[in-house]
């Protein structure tokens, strides 16, 4: 019966983003592939960072404002509800005392 070896599977890399804003400047210039031989990681790392800084210059500093803000009035209203049904929760049981 032959036996399996088991494999250990890499702990994932974070990389700060003035590495990964290095890698696509270097990508660039010298081929994506040739980029990730020399940094020795994957070419589907360079392309996924590209695609994310793609992303983030498209996005102006007023839609990042409004997209916090409207992050922040989420919770607001969460916390608003949480407390509502708090206040039903409380005036149901000082009712039902009264009787």
């Amino acid at each position: 019966m032959a036996t399996r070896k088991k494999t250990q599977k890499k702990a994932r890399t974070s990389y700060p983003d003035e590495y990964k804003i290095e890698a696509v400047r270097l990508a660039a210039s010298i081929g994506t592939t040739a980029a990730a031989k020399e940094l020795g990681i994957q070419t589907s790392q360079i392309y996924s960072w590209r695609n994310q800084q793609r992303v983030q210059a498209s996005t102006t500093e007023i839609e990042n404002q409004l997209l916090a803000e409207n992050a922040k009035l989420k919770r607001e209203v969460a916390e608003q509800k949480e407390e509502l049904a708090l206040l039903k929760k409380a005036s149901a049981y000082f009712a039902r005392n009264l009787k």
